[in-house]
Order: structure tokens, then C-alpha cells, then sequence
């Protein structure tokens, strides 16, 4: 500092005591924390002026803020005649203090990198330092920085950050406020100096700041938590980990991910803790996991502890909130397996406590919801994944066993597996090659007496294949991959194969399969838990054993017993060439352990609904007409009517197996009664169809279904080839009369009541229309994709339907001859 007169004041004299009392109370004032006040004074020779150096590297004011520089000179009643002249010493003598961190409920993201201004100030050692540390000589650079884990790098190592800062040297991070100097910086405390680091504004100052706090202390985390000596003083370490992470005004995934991390790495470095050890660290990381998911090591941690303390209290008030979130929230288990398994194991803890399934049913009832319909979209995928991959779990030994399964690759080639194996069982092929067929000509009956192959977990019993049944071949040529049925279908030794589990595999298994139970029963879960089953998840191996089979039936016949299309629908196979859970619990299925019930259950329901068509008559002709038969001699009253259909619709061309059928019809009461209606029909059908009659005919309209019917029993309609029904109240019902209309080009059903199983039934018998109007009618894509066996249509008019604009475009390529076509007011307009 330089002290100059003051203008018409007389010249200091003398005061070369008083200025160094006053120097020594100006620095006791301030409080340093690095270096200490450096006073020196000389008086130039032939003048009074006094020069006056201070020299600082960092000061730091206490918490309460001080009196300034100024203050102080002008409560001396010498000094005040003195004004302050020039500061020539470096910036840190500038009277500085520390912001107070007022936490006003602002939240910042953690930042990783940024762009800010750096100013270095390195402690002076000589007078020349000090010059070159001065105001006039300093510069701020700009650096795009990188918070990384360990240290504080510059995209640029050049200049101020050549060298990166780690984080263990630094000793503080504080926030300053200046007079009269730049706003909004950031001062970090490291030996030999001082870094600034100046932001744009206040909010990002703040960011900054803590942000370097964050990485500071989780720095010093994991350096004191990789190497523990005492688990007391580690225990207290995590509390604290855990406290700092909770109150951090930082919001980011990774707030409270870091720290579940160090400790997921502590435990897995550490495995011979005690079990209350164990439950210790559980009950202090619990906060942290009440909003984040487990990290995998940590997964694995708590899957090992319901394993080996399933009845511990940390398994019911810890874990149970920690799973709720996981199936809430959790989008794709393929991307965290270890959630899954983590999932799994907690299930089977709580079966293991004394009330078992009780506790488990209510856990599902506390995922679902006490209302009709469950808030949480993900909880049921979920669960279903956590279901189907415990299943295969209990067959998981037996699959990958090189002694019992022959590979999926040689399943689709059609041989068997290397001699060199144990004997295996012979599988019923789409596709055998002659090789196969030799093979098991040539093998010795030694080698396929009864053997018992065991795992670990699973002992399967074959009995000898001398019995074996010729394969089912198919069409030459065909390279199709054989479905499940021809897969699980196999000789006699498959056929009597016995599936014995181990007992933690059996009760996995009867646990999950009674959840799938529990998640059929809620209406509102039931069509998405049919639609992920439909595809048949299950490995063969499982579709194999009785008791799975068994006990699946009941989901099976929830299915069958649902009137909803998308529920019931799903029973049949997901595409062509694909076996479903039809096929699977029908007579002769794998899965079918009654006389057909469930079999006729579903036929019921399917025909019920929109199935009632020659293509599912046809299906059922040519696999399952037998089973139709034997239940309809029983007086099931479904197979009945499915008999009678398949006589009326022509779709048996053998005249001994109509003959077959019509005798059955007549062993019972109820066919019989059922085959003489049918004749009934066909006695009218060909008065119907006889020559002769109208060629146009428009009903009145508010006609309904009743009197169309009357109105064509009443003659003969043999010519007609243009219906009106437009304005009428006719529905889909009335399809099963106008099938029965041969020359029937034109069909007029505008603003009608006709829907989707109406146009469904046409599209299967009229096959000759030309002309149709759909206008103003409650058709949509479903049934309108059934327009594209009518190749005759010339003429189509779905104005005002639900046609969308794929199904338009799909009619168009599939419509050769279709000439007119109206749309408007569709979403294909």
C-alpha cells in the first residue's frame, strides 16, 4: 500500500512506531490459513512517504463477516487524515470472505465437464514471485474441465492446467464473494497455491461448487472403504456415505448410484462377513434404495442372503420395497439380469416363511392393487419373466445334460446325437432322414434297456424302444423346422418318460407355477398374461412333465373360460406351422390328462366367438376328428354342433365318415335332435336355392334379422342377385341367411348393424360377390381384412368404417379385379 499527503496537510513525521502497531493489529484481524503476513517498511530517502507491502497468498475470513481494510484505517484518529492511495500487491490482499451456502431448496445437476475461466496464484517465495503474482500480470484462461473420478483435467493441458488437479490434493473448495473483483468465483485450496475458477453466473458458480464437492468426498470414500479394518468405523463411514448422498442438493442418477457402488464393491472385496454384519449394511444402505435399483454385485449380495436367512425381518421390511420398485419400474430384465434373479430369490424366500403361498398371494394382491385394474403397466411383464425363467431354472441341469437332450440343431437336422453319448431319447420328426431310421433299426436292445440318467437335480427313467412307432413323414421338399407337438410326440420311451425334480427344484417349481395361477385370475391381467404365453415360453422338456402340465391346465382353462376375443384367441398357435395351447391340450396332445374337457372347452369358447368359419372346420377335420367323435357320442353338446357343421357345411368329402358321423349324431338324444334340424335346413335350403324368384329385392326399412329370415323361408330365391338391406336393423347374424343365397352378386348393407363376424361368414361362402357396400357400418380392420378372399369384387364402398389406411392398402394388392373404391371420411382418405 502506498500512503500519500494528503493535499494542504503537513508531511508525516515520526511515525514509524505507529504505523507498525498498526500493521501488527491490521493483521491480527485477518485470519490466514497457508501463508502469514510478510511487513516490511521503508522510507525513501529525502521524502516521508512511507511504502507500506503486504503480501498474501489465500485469506480467508471467519464464518461472521469482518470489518474491510478501510474500516480500520479509519478508526485511527491519526490515520485519518490519510486516504488510500494504490494497491500494488497481489489480488489475495484484497479483503475477501467466504459466501454463506444457504441451501434455499435448489437442485443441480451434477456436472462432468464445462467450460469456466482458471486463474492459478502460486504462494511467492522471492520478491520476483511476488511481482509476477501481481494484479497487473494475471490472466484468466479458458478451459473446458472434466470432472473425472480421481482428478480435475483440462480438455486443453495447456497453460494454468497443464497438469491435472487430483482430487486428494485438494484441501478445501470454497465460494468468495470480492469487492471490486470478478464475480462469481470458485477458489480450491491446494499446496503451493491457489486455483479461481470463475463461472458465467451465480446458479453455475453454485453447480461447480458442488459438484467438486461431490467428487471430493466420494473420492475419499472410496479410498477409506477399499481397505477396512474395522467394521465399526466402516459401518459408521457408509451411515455417512449414505446421509451426504440424501442431502446433497445434486440431482443425478448417479447421486445415489456412487454410493451404492462403493459399497457393492466393499462387500464383494469382503466376503467373509457375519451375517448380522450382512444385515447391518443392508439396514444402512435401505434409504438409498427406496428410489434407485441395486446395482449387481450388490444383486448378487442379497440374493445370497435370502438363500441362506429367507426368515430374516430384512428379507419382509427392506427387500420388499426394494423388489415393489423393481417390478414397477424396471423396463427390460435382459439389460440387468441380476434384478430378475435378485427378484426370484426373494420370491422363494417368502415362500419359505411358515404361512408360504399366503405370503406370496398377498405380495401379488400388494403389486396389483385393491382395484379392478392395476396402475402399474410393467409389474405383469415383469413378474411373467420372473415366472418363465425360475421354470426353466428346474430344467436347466436336465436341458444342458449332454446325456439326455439332443441339441436344438440336430433336433431341426433330424438326427440323433454322436454315438459316443448315453443312450438318448428317439424324437418323432416332421423331417427323418434315412440315416435316422437306420440308426434305430441297428440299435442293440442292450444299449435301450431301462437306464436311469441323473442330474443333479432331475432323474428321467426311459423304458426300452422296442416299441417304437414309424415317424410321421410330411411332404418332400419341405425344409420347414418341425413343431413342438412332432417334437414331444416321440416313441414309446418318450411317451412313458417320467420327469422326477429334485425337492428345491419342485418346490421353484410349484411356487411360480401357482403365481402364473394367481395372475389369471385378475380380469385385468389376463389378456396380456395370454398374449405373452401364446408363443409357448415354456422349454419341452417342462411341457413333457406331467405334473407341470398338470398343474398349467388350470391358467389353461382360465383361457378357455374368458369371453374376450383376445384372451381365448391366444389359445390357438401365435402362426402358421406353430403348435399352441389348442393343439397342446387336445386329445392326443402332450398335455391332455382328461377325456377332452378342456379341449371341448375351448372349441366351445372359439366357436363362440369368431371362429365359427370353414378354415377352423377344416383344421378340426382333418386332426382332430376322432376326439370330435368320441366326445360327441358322449353328449357333449359343443362336438355336436361341430359335427353337424362340418356335415352342413360340406366340409366331409369321404362318404363312409359322413355315414361315420351321422350315426354318431343319432347314438344320442341331443345329436339326434340336432342332425334332424340340420335336415330341416337342407330340406329348406334347396327350396332356397331353388330356380326361380326375384333377381332385386330391398327389404323396407327397420327390418331386422327375424324378417329377413321369414322373408327368404317363404319361396324360392334361386336368381336373386341384388339385396338392399340399406337402413335396416339387420346385424351380423343374418350372414348365416345370406350364405345360403348362391347367386348373390350385390349386396347393399349401408348404414346396417352388420360387423365383423358378419363379413367374416361372407367372405368364407360368397365367394363370387361383386359388388358390396359397407357405408356408414361398425366394421373395422378385423373383419375387413377378410374381404381379401373375395377376388370377384368389382365394386367396394367402406365410406365411414374404421378402415385404416394398412388395411387399405393391403385390400388393394389383394383385389385384383377391384375397380371402384370409396373411403372418405376413413383414415385411408
Amino acid at each position: 500500500m502506498f500512503w500519500s499527503r494528503g493535499k494542504g496537510q503537513s508531511p508525516l513525521k515520526g511515525c514509524r512506531g505507529q504505523t507498525l502497531a498498526f500493521v501488527m493489529q491490521f493483521n491480527a484481524c485477518l485470519h490466514t490459513r497457508v501463508s502469514t503476513y510478510r511487513r516490511t517498511f521503508t522510507k525513501q530517502k529525502g521524502t516521508d512517504l512511507g511504502v507500506l507491502m503486504l503480501s498474501t497468498v489465500e485469506v480467508c475470513g471467519c464464518e461472521e463477516p469482518k470489518p474491510r481494510a478501510e474500516h480500520w484505517l479509519g478508526s485511527s484518529g491519526y490515520f485519518s487524515r490519510w486516504r488510500i492511495g494504490t494497491i500494488s500487491c497481489c489480488t489475495a490482499a484484497v479483503p475477501c470472505r467466504r459466501a454463506l451456502l444457504l441451501c434455499n431448496g435448489m437442485r443441480y445437476k451434477l456436472l462432468q465437464e464445462g467450460d469456466i475461466q482458471v486463474c492459478v496464484i502460486r504462494h511467492p517465495r522471492t520478491f520476483l514471485s511476488k511481482i509476477l503474482t501481481s494484479k497487473f500480470l494475471r490472466r484468466w484462461e479458458p478451459h473446458h474441465l472434466t470432472l473425472a473420478d480421481n482428478s480435475l483435467a483440462s480438455a486443453t493441458p495447456t497453460g494454468y492446467m497443464e497438469n491435472s488437479v487430483s482430487y486428494s490434493a485438494i484441501e478445501d473448495v470454497q465460494l468468495l464473494s470480492w469487492e471490486n473483483a470478478p464475480k462469481y468465483c470458485l477458489q480450491l485450496t491446494i499446496p503451493g497455491g491457489t486455483v479461481l475458477l470463475q463461472a458465467a453466473n451465480s446458479y453455475l458458480r453454485d453447480q461447480w461448487f458442488h459438484s467438486l464437492q461431490w467428487k471430493k468426498k466420494i473420492y475419499k470414500y472410496k479410498k477409506v472403504l477399499s481397505n477396512p479394518s474395522r467394521w465399526e468405523v466402516v459401518l459408521k463411514e457408509i451411515r455417512t456415505l449414505v446421509d451426504m448422498a440424501l442431502t446433497s442438493p445434486l440431482q443425478d442418477d448417479s447421486i445415489n448410484q456412487a454410493p451404492l457402488e462403493i459399497v457393492s464393491k466393499l462387500l464383494s472385496e469382503n466376503t467373509n462377513l457375519t451375517t448380522q454384519e450382512h444385515e447391518n449394511i443392508i439396514v444402512a444402505i435401505a434409504p438409498l434404495l427406496e428410489n434407485n435399483h441395486p446395482p449387481p454385485d450388490l444383486c448378487e449380495f442379497f440374493c445370497k442372503h435370502c438363500r441362506e436367512r429367507p426368515r430374516s425381518m430384512v428379507v419382509i421390511e427392506v427387500f420388499t420395497p426394494v423388489v415393489q420398485r423393481i417390478l414397477k419400474h424396471n423396463m427390460d430384465f435382459g439389460k440387468c439380469p441380476r434384478l430378475r434373479l435378485f427378484t426370484q430369490e426373494y420370491i422363494l424366500a417368502l415362500n419359505e416363511l411358515n404361512a408360504g403361498m399366503e405370503v406370496v398371494k398377498k405380495f401379488i394382491q400388494s403389486m396389483h392393487g385393491p382395484t379392478g385394474h392395476c396402475p402399474h403397466p410393467r409389474v405383469l411383464p415383469n413378474l411373467v419373466a420372473v415366472c418363465l425363467a425360475a421354470i426353466y431354472s428346474c430344467y436347466e441341469e436336465f436341458i444342458n445334460s449332454r446325456d439326455n437332450s439332443p441339441s436344438l440343431k440336430e433336433i431341426r437336422n433330424g438326427c440323433q446325437q454322436p454315438c459316443d453319448r448315453k443312450p438318448t431319447l428317439p424324437l418323432r420328426l416332421l423331417h427323418p432322414s434315412p440315416d435316422l431310421v437306420s440308426q434305430e433299426a441297428t440299435l442293440s436292445e442292450a444299449r435301450l434297456k431301462s437306464v436311469v440318467v441323473a442330474s443333479s437335480e432331475i432323474h428321467v427313467e426311459v423304458e426300452p424302444a422296442s416299441t417304437a412307432k414309424p415317424a410321421l413323414t410330411a411332404s418332400a421338399g419341405d425344409d420347414n423346422e418341425p413343431n413342438l407337438i412332432d417334437c414331444l410326440m416321440v416313441s414309446p420311451a418318450c411317451s412313458t418318460m417320467s420327469i422326477e425334480l429334485g425337492p428345491q427344484a419342485d418346490r421353484t417349481l410349484g411356487c411360480y407355477v401357482e403365481i402364473l395361477k394367481l395372475l389369471s385370475d385378475y380380469d385385468d391381467w389376463r389378456p396380456s398374461l395370454a398374449s405373452l404365453l401364446q408363443p409357448i415360453p415354456f422349454p419341452k422338456e417342462a411341457l413333457a412333465h406331467e405334473k407341470f402340465t398338470k398343474e398349467l391346465k388350470y391358467v389353461i382353462q382360465r383361457f378357455a373360460e374368458d369371453p374376450r376375443q383376445e384372451v381365448h384367441s391366444c389359445l390357438l398357435s401365435v402362426r402358421a406351422g406353430k403348435d399352441g395351447w389348442f393343439q397342446l391340450y387336445s386329445p392326443g396332445g402332450v398335455a391332455c390328462d382328461d377325456d377332452g374337457e378342456l379341449f371341448a372347452s375351448m372349441v366351445h369358447i372359439l366357436m363362440g366367438s369368431c371362429y365359427k368359419t370353414k378354415k377352423f372346420l377344416l383344421s378340426l377335420a382333418e386332426n382332430k376328428l376322432g376326439p370330435c367323435m368320441l366326445l360327441a357320442l358322449r353328449g357333449n353338446q359343443t362336438m355336436v354342433e361341430i359335427l353337424c357343421l362340418m356335415l352342413e357345411y360340406n366340409i366331409i368329402d369321404n362318404n363312409d365318415t359322413q355315414l361315420q358321423i351321422i350315426s354318431t349324431l343319432e347314438s344320442t338324444g341331443v345329436g339326434k335332435r340336432m342332425y334332424e334340424q340340420l335336415c330341416d335346413r337342407q330340406r329348406e335350403l334347396k327350396e332356397l336355392q331353388r330356380k326361380g324368384g326375384p333377381t332385386r329385392l330391398t327389404l323396407p326399412s327397420k327390418s331386422t334379422d327375424a324378417d329377413l329370415a321369414r322373408l327368404l323361408s317363404s319361396g324360392s330365391f334361386g336368381n336373386l342377385e341384388n339385396l338392399s338391406l340399406a337402413f335396416t336393423n339387420v346385424t351380423s347374424a343374418c350372414a348365416e341367411h345370406l350364405i345360403k343365397l348362391p347367386s348373390l352378386k350385390q349386396l347393399n348393407l349401408w348404414s346396417t348393424q352388420f360387423g365383423d363376424a358378419g363379413l367374416r361368414l361372407l367372405s368364407e361362402h360368397l365367394t363370387m360377390l361383386q359388388v358390396l357396400n359397407l357405408c356408414e357400418t361398425p366394421v373395422t380392420d378385423a373383419g375387413l381384412l377378410a374381404l381379401s378372399s373375395m377376388k370377384s369384387l368389382c365394386s367396394l364402398n367402406m365410406n365411414s368404417t374404421k378402415l385404416s389406411a394398412d388395411t387399405y392398402e393391403d385390400l388393394k394388392a389383394k383385389l385384383p379385379n377391384l375397380k371402384e373404391v370409396d373411403v372418405r371420411y376413413t383414415e385411408a382418405w
